[in-house]
Formats: structure tokens, sequence, C-alpha cells
């Protein structure tokens, strides 16, 4: 064979191979370019469940293992927290993409049925403790990256959660049909033609991932929420869950967020400290495992969305440049305080909250003008005392502090006018507590 007659097929293969090696190359890119997309889209989708609190509900509570150790964190979204509601104890559900135990069978379908509808595959309806009402409401694309998350991001966990076992009727799960077809909203969240980005970005996060209703907005007698949006006037006017009541979150001046910034409000979500106020109860765990991680332009568009909001359901008044208020600030500096109550105040809460009731910032919340103090409601306010609480851990937030338990040193009747002193001191306005108020809570909470 002449080097001509070589030289043509050794060309050609040549090329052939040149060719294959660049398709490999271009596979490899778009693999890798895909990759990178799925890489994406779960880091958004883990985003996106910490803005909706997916492990708050989803995780059961630390446990002990043996006296004298330190207790052990249950596995992320396992399931098996047992939540109080009116109809006995529901426990969340497995969703780690276990195949038996959890939700890896689920198909995107699947999926999306059981967070907008309320419905498992199999038909099974979920109890209303699943907000599934307000996730009707998020968006395919955020719903496509949740579903990538929780399938792809989140280690499969092969534990049961235990069974929910309700009392006859409230076991009868196909009865919640009709609770949905007359209390559940249907559609996704669709963007208000008269507000801007910042705005419906934070009414869509306030009202679908968020599900700040479940616990901001009463509930009517078969517990659904008495509205969804701005356009209900219960909504977000405050409610009470499992003990604790969640306040006022319109622009109501006494109880709301009237006279609150927006930077107050956008703090307060990150770190549980603004304005002067603290985080307390149930929502301690929602800045720990949810907004905190929420970055400055979601933070920023919820706040400016709740300032939007029109005052509602008023409740208790704050002038601290009234009258009243300067006699209180007066006899405090003069120690002529005979009031019930205010000799309980200065023994065990002045130290921390001030004499003049203004806190300290950063570390403990101003009483004089706080919202809670002012609520309509003060179940709170009674289970703080008798209790106690602590405020937030979160990543570079003031370092967290504790509120002790009264309830050894403190009697029903002690309490009821500590309180009461407190809401009617240094320019606050609100109802009395009464001896009969404080034991109603203590009984329910059986301490």
């Amino acid at each position: 064979m002449t080097r001509r007659s070589w030289l043509g097929p050794l060309t050609a293969l040549a090329l052939a191979l040149a060719l294959s090696v660049e398709r490999v190359y271009a596979a490899d890119q778009a693999g890798g370019a895909a990759g990178a997309a799925d890489a994406a889209e779960i880091a958004r989708g883990a985003y996106l469940a910490k803005a909706a609190d997916c492990a708050g509900c989803h995780t059961a509570a630390p446990h002990l293992t043996r006296r004298g150790a330190p207790p052990t964190l249950s596995p992320p979204f396992a399931g098996g927290l047992g939540m109080g509601s009116p109809f006995g104890t529901i426990y969340s559900s497995n969703i780690t993409p276990d195949l038996h135990a959890g939700i890896g069978r689920y198909s995107y379908d699947d999926f999306a049925r059981a967070l907008r509808d309320g419905v498992a595959p199999g038909g099974k309806r979920l109890y209303p403790a699943m907000p599934y009402p307000s996730f009707a409401r998020i968006t395919d694309d955020d719903m496509h990256a949740l579903y990538a998350y929780f399938m792809h991001g989140v280690p499969p966990v092969a534990t049961p959660a235990p069974e929910t076992q309700l009392p006859f009727p409230f076991n009868q799960r196909w009865a919640l049909m009709f609770w949905d077809w007359v209390f559940a909203p249907r559609g996704v969240f669709k963007p208000e033609a008269g507000r801007d980005a910042q705005w419906n970005r934070g009414a869509y996060f306030v009202q679908s991932l968020g599900h700040c209703g479940a616990c901001h907005t009463p509930r009517g007698p078969a517990y659904e929420e008495r509205g969804y949006s701005e356009s209900s006037a219960a909504y977000l006017t405050g409610g009470t869950n499992d003990h604790w009541f969640a306040p006022n979150l319109t622009g109501d001046p006494g109880s709301g967020l009237g006279r609150s910034s927006a930077a107050d409000i956008a703090a307060f979500l990150k770190h549980g400290h603004g304005g002067g106020l603290v985080t307390f109860g149930s929502m301690v765990q929602v800045v720990e495992d949810s907004t905190q991680y929420l970055n400055d332009t979601d933070l920023d568009a919820i706040a400016v969305y709740l300032k939007s909001l029109p005052a509602r359901a008023p409740s208790g008044h704050f002038n601290g440049q009234s009258r009243a208020a300067q006699q209180t600030a007066q006899a405090f500096k003069t120690g002529n305080v005979e009031r019930p109550g205010a000799g309980v105040y200065a023994s065990y809460c002045a130290r921390c909250h001030q004499m003049d009731g203004a806190g300290v910032p950063q570390k403990y919340p101003r009483l004089a003008g706080n919202p809670a103090v002012l609520s309509p409601s003060t179940t709170s306010l009674v289970r703080l005392l008798v209790e106690g609480g602590a405020s937030p851990h979160t990543d570079g937030g003031p370092e967290p502090r504790e509120m002790p338990s009264f309830a050894g040193k403190l009697n029903d009747r002690e309490i009821a006018h500590v309180l009461t002193f407190i809401r009617n001191t240094w320019g606050n306005a609100a109802a009395p507590v009464t001896a009969r108020d404080v034991s109603s809570v203590r009984a329910a909470l059986h301490k």
C-alpha cells in the first residue's frame, strides 16, 4: 500500500475520532450544564423549604437517650412532631424521600396535589394542620424546585412517623372533602396589577410559602382560617394556637404593627429582635428554622407588604407622652407606687425590663408600647410568666436570653396584678387581667 493509499483512511479515521471526541465533550458540557441546573434547582428548593418552615413542623423535638446526656436531635423532615388541635394531637408526616416511610414514591403531581389540595396518593386527605390552603398559592416554578429538593437534596429516613389517631368523628378523613370544598381556596398566587414587584413578592411570601395566616389569622368554628389575603377583614388580625396568641400584623397602632417600621419588621424576622421587641413562644422556632435564612430582599418585601395592611381589629392604646405616663415615671423615681402589681414588677421584672418599661436593646424587650402587651388576648403573657421563655439563636444575632418561670414564685392573683399593671403603665392602656384568666391558662397547660 502506497503512502497515499493509507493516508486517506488514516485521515478519515482521525477526523472521525476528532468528531467523536467533540461529541463526547459537547455531551459532557451539556451534562455539566444540566447538573449545574439541577443543583441550582435543588438549592432554590432548599431556600423555599426554609421559607415555608417545613422543618419546623416535620421534625420531631429532640429526645433524651439516657439520663444526664444532652438531647439527641431528631432527623430533619422525618415527621413525628405532635401538634395540638381542638380535636386532638396531629402528628406530622415523614417527608424525606424514603420509599416506604416517606414520600420517595411521589410523582411531581402527587407532591403538588398534597401541598395544594391536601390529598396524598391513594386519596388520603390531610388535616388542615398542614397549611395546604396557603400552599395552594405556590407557583409552578417554586413547586418544581421544592420537589427537586425533597427528592434529591434531603437524606431519606426509614423511620415511619406515628399515625394520627383522632377520636370519632374527626378520624373520618373522607369528610374533609366537604371542608375543602367549603373553606379551602384554589389557584396559585396572582400578582396585583396595581402594586409594584416588591409588594407582590412580599404578599406572595406571606400568603403562600410563609403561611403566616395559619397562626396570625383567627379561625372559625370549623377550624378554618377566616381569610387568606388582605381582602378579608379578619386576615392577620391575630389568632390563638396551642395556648399562644399570635399577635395582630395589621397597621393597628395599639396591638398591631402600626408603630413598627419596615426596617424593624425585617430585623425582627432576621434575628428575633426589632424596634425593641423580641420574639417569643412558637415564633422563636419560626425565626430559628425559617425567617433568619431569608435574604434581605425577601425580608424587606415581607415588611413592605405587612406595612401596607390597614389597621384592623384595634386593641389597646399607647401614648408615652400622656399625663398618666409621666405620673408613672415620676412615681417610680420617688418610689411612691402603690398600685396592685407595682411591687411585684419592681421585685421580679424591673431588673431586665427596667423601671420605665423600656427594656434593654438587643437583650430584653420593652414593655412600654409593646403590641403583645396590648393584645386583646392575654394568653401569651400568662404563659410566659408561668413557663418562662428564651429568645432565638440566630446567625449573627444577639446572644440568646432566658426569662425564668414564675410558676412557683407568684400565685394567680399576683400574676394577674402584675400583668394588669404592665398593661396600664408607661402610657399603656389595655383591659385588666383577672385571676380567673390566669387559672384558666394554667389549667390548660397543667401548670
